[in-house]
């Protein structure tokens, strides 16, 4: 699979609904994640979109950390690019084009990693949970969270099972409107 075959990924058509101000009173990022970024940080924003959290997750490593932007679409990264530069943390954000089934994160070492609402459109699970797993320092946290209307319970049951055998540990469930989420850590 290349980075063409996107039939299964969410559009860049849908940015608006995603980066509408509004969603911030939902999903806030300091709310959700804030305690467990800190200056200096290495964060993956996996599945970044059109930069919903990425400006938020830049602004809390500070100049000194780093936020890895990744996904499979181009426009996506473009939007971002746009997103990130007008907020002025574009200096601190690093934006990387995947493959459907590459990561390609070799030599990165990740505080902390971010995929919401992204897991079920991976075609490879496994192979994205070990390339996660591999690009966290030990005892790093990654928030997983995907929408009800497309992880039912049992699939969700089966994303965790599938991280878990990566070597991430679910720490904690969370509680997202609309949503089921989990902190996993690195073990």
């Amino acid at each position: 699979m290349d980075t063409n075959d996107t039939e299964h990924i969410c559009p860049p058509s849908a940015l608006k609904k995603l980066n509408n101000p509004l969603r911030r009173l939902v999903h806030n990022p300091r709310r959700l994640f804030g305690e467990y970024i800190h200056p200096g940080d290495t964060v993956l924003d996996l599945g970044c979109g059109g930069g919903f959290f990425t400006v938020d997750l830049a602004r809390m490593v500070g100049e000194d950390g780093r936020v890895i932007a990744v996904d499979v679409q181009q426009e996506m990264l473009d939007f971002t690019r746009k997103t990130v530069e007008k907020k002025g943390v574009l200096d601190r954000v690093t934006l990387h084009l995947c493959r459907s089934d590459d990561l390609a994160l070799d030599g990165v070492s990740a505080n902390f990693a971010l995929a919401f609402y992204l897991v079920h459109e991976i075609p490879d699970r496994e192979a994205f949970f070990d390339q996660v797993a591999r690009a966290l320092k030990p005892g790093a946290r990654f928030m997983l969270v995907e929408p009800k209307g497309h992880a039912s319970p049992p699939l969700f049951e089966k994303i965790l099972a599938d991280a878990e055998a990566a070597g991430l540990k679910q720490e904690r469930p969370l509680r997202i409107v609309m949503s089921r989420g989990v902190f996993l850590q690195k073990i």
